[in-house]
């Protein structure tokens, strides 16, 4: 069982913790192992390491669903519709209901 599956399975007898650590290959990951791993992956050509690291961080995304990161490009439109209103601009309630019409409520 992946540690996709046994996330939502409820088997008896493991807590939360157990259900996350079960993996594909059919033992638990210590953090040794999970060490070892990561060593031995400093020799893997350069296309295998980023694909490793891409799945790690869908994992670790997946864990944290629950919360949003905002993107280097995110936060600076962020910076500057704060300013833009710290400077007094706001849209008028005919751009504010054409910006509705547009992209629903």
């Amino acid at each position: 069982m992946c540690w996709r599956s046994a996330a939502k399975a409820r088997p008896s007898g493991l807590n939360a913790a157990d259900r996350l650590t079960v993996s594909c290959y059919g033992f638990r990951m210590s953090a040794d192992n999970l060490e070892d791993l990561i060593k031995r992956a400093e020799s893997w050509p350069e296309a295998a390491r980023e694909e490793l690291a891409a799945v790690a961080r869908e994992i670790e995304s997946e864990l944290q669903a629950d919360r949003y990161h905002a993107s280097a490009e995110e936060l600076r439109i962020i910076d500057a519709a704060v300013t833009a209103l710290d400077a007094g601009e706001q849209a008028t309630d005919d751009e504010i209901r054409t910006a509705f019409a547009k992209f629903g409520r």
